[in-house]
């Protein structure tokens, strides 16, 4: 419902909010596309519908998207994943539609695929700055990620990219509302989510503070 960013969400979603002069979304393209990241599939709810408006089959930004609705109930960052899987193959990326994360692409998948697991979470080394910290990662793994339930080890934050074999959702229930980091704890605890650390810090415009160091910072690269 993107409630941080009222009064600009009140009558566009998250996607669509201005960034350095254009809609957050062909920001994200852009990044995706120069990744070779070309199949893009939205899972939308609150105001999605102008969100196709604008963007239609993608075909006019060199990209493929595809969209699945919540539908009258929202679902949650898992539910809604669970809803597109018979879009997304048995293996794909899922990146937050507030995040805008310049970073190699093909490296996290190709750790991904090398690590045999179910699923990755990205992290980045924190430490309380930019929000508040949740996983413990040390020597290469992640013992502990929560949202709720804090421990000192936590320095790092999940950075917003992960990568999911549609194995990883199983036994989750379908048309139901799940978040996804009810799926990632539960991967932890069976050793099935790899963790690639990030060096580079993430940007996202979920709050009105960081639209405006996005937008500062895309003005200057300009």
């Amino acid at each position: 419902m993107a409630t941080r960013l009222r009064p600009i969400t009140e009558k566009i979603p998250k996607l669509l909010v201005e960034v350095a002069g254009e809609p957050f979304f062909s920001h994200q393209i852009r990044l995706l596309k120069a990744a070779g990241l070309t199949r893009l599939v939205l899972c939308i709810g609150y105001l999605g519908e102008k969100i196709v408006e604008v963007y239609r089959d993608g075909s006019k930004w060199g990209v493929q998207i595809e969209y699945v609705f919540d539908g009258p109930k929202l679902l949650g960052t898992a539910g809604a994943l669970i809803k597109a899987l018979p879009k997304l193959g048995d293996a794909f990326y899922v990146l937050y539609g507030d995040s805008y994360l310049p970073v190699n692409y093909a490296a996290v998948g190709d750790f991904f695929l090398k690590s045999g697991r179910l699923g990755l979470m990205t992290v980045y080394g924190n430490h309380g700055r930019y929000d508040t910290s949740n996983v413990w990662f040390e020597d290469g793994e992640i013992k502990l990620y929560d949202k709720k339930n804090k421990v000192p080890q936590m320095q790092y934050i999940d950075y917003g990219l992960g990568v999911f074999h549609a194995a990883a959702f199983d036994g989750f229930p379908r048309d139901a509302v799940v978040d996804l980091a009810e799926v990632q704890k539960s991967l932890v605890q069976r050793g099935q989510l790899a963790g690639y650390e990030i060096k580079q810090r993430f940007y996202e415009i979920g709050s009105h503070e960081g639209l405006r160091e996005l937008d500062a910072l895309l003005r200057a690269r300009r």
